[in-house]
């Protein structure tokens, strides 16, 4: 359990990009008792969406805020040989984002949990275009594509990366998950422009993935199809047809 206090000495700390003070904090934590990922998950990914929101609304500067992440990114580094190692599941994940020092961060925690649960991961990271994530899902043949993404400038180029996957349909077992902060403040974004499952946090991404199962799956792309059909049908009549419908 966290104590009362220790996430606003952390906040502080990581503004004033003091690392020493932060890297005491965090062995405070795990002092505690706190394992590893739940300073994964109850400390580091809701102070990273703290700073998120802090620079969005110009409470931050953009210095602080590559200070933060830094950091924040070091005490990570640190922290992933501390994660738990559960049974192999024999499922694979890649995950990829835009290039950005906070969406690298978010990715990079999502890719440790998801190791440290039992998956094969491939953490792609930021800067490769739509060409190069579509070959190499092509080779690798993971179960899952991550994309993070937290602007919203992001979202058409995420949308078309899904439109082509979703036309060449070679790989059809393969589920979409969208995760980040524009798909968290956009309700249904990711619905929206095709995704088949989408969580706000790390931790989140973990249950959507073990508790989604391929014949869920299917139906969900059997249902996002006959919409889509039916749409497009819609589209073409007339309107007063169309209107009846």
């Amino acid at each position: 359990m966290i104590k009362n206090g220790i996430m606003e000495r952390y906040l502080d700390s990581l503004l004033k990009g003091d690392r020493n003070r932060c890297r005491a904090v965090i062995e405070e934590i795990l002092q505690s008792g706190t394992p590893a990922n739940s300073v994964y998950v109850d400390v580091i990914w809701p102070i990273t969406a703290e700073i998120e929101k802090l620079k969005r609304s110009d409470k931050i500067t953009p210095t602080q805020e590559n200070l933060a992440t830094r950091i924040n990114r070091t005490i990570v580094n640190q922290l992933q040989n501390k994660l738990p190692r559960r049974p192999i599941k024999y499922k694979k994940i890649a995950i990829c984002c835009d290039l950005s020092e906070l969406q690298e961060l978010g990715a990079q925690m999502t890719a440790d949990l998801f190791e440290s649960d039992g998956w094969e991961v491939r953490f792609l990271g930021g800067g490769l275009n739509n060409d190069d994530i579509l070959a190499f899902v092509n080779e690798y043949s993971p179960d899952i594509l991550l994309i993070y993404g937290s602007t919203p400038k992001q979202a058409p180029n995420i949308r078309q990366l899904i439109d082509i996957i979703k036309e060449v349909n070679a790989w059809p077992d393969m589920r979409i998950m969208l995760s980040g902060g524009v798909f968290n403040r956009a309700e249904g974004l990711w619905e929206e422009i095709g995704a088949d499952l989408f969580a706000a946090t790390a931790f989140e991404a973990l249950q959507a993935a073990s508790n989604d199962t391929p014949d869920a799956h299917h139906e969900r792309r059997t249902k996002k199809r006959r919409k889509k059909r039916r749409q497009t049908i819609a589209h073409k009549l007339p309107v007063s047809v169309a209107l009846k419908r």
